[in-house]
């Protein structure tokens, strides 16, 4: 089970990406199945600014609550954005490549949260 620190930092940076409108996003909990993180959060952009924003809003929400990224690869090509904060991962995909990697169904033994989980 995901701790508060953990579920705050869903709850934050799906607001964040909720915000600058990306589609399809997905909240999975990991933590019974990996040691990587508690959750994967998985969202999509219209193209690469949209991905751009939607990493940097997250970036910017979560840095506002005290949370700094550790890693961040793939902003500049912005067509499959990973951000790590240890407890919580960040995916935002331009739709080709969502498709493509299909971390749902790599993941689907996790458990899909829905936001009002989170609260």
């Amino acid at each position: 089970m995901a701790d508060q620190k953990a579920k705050e930092m869903a709850r934050l940076a799906y607001q964040a990406l909720d915000e600058k409108k990306a589609a399809d996003i997905s909240i999975i909990d990991i933590g019974e199945i990996s040691v990587l993180a508690d959750y994967f959060i998985i969202a999509s952009g219209t193209n690469r600014n949209q991905v751009q924003a939607l990493a940097d809003n997250v970036e910017e929400q979560l840095g506002k609550a005290g949370y700094e990224v550790r890693q961040t690869e793939g902003y500049r090509s912005a067509n499959w954005v990973l951000m790590d904060y240890g407890d919580i991962i960040v995916h935002v995909f331009d739709s080709e490549n969502r498709l493509f990697y299909d971390l749902e169904r790599i993941w689907s033994d996790g458990k899909t949260i829905y936001p009002e989980d989170l609260a």
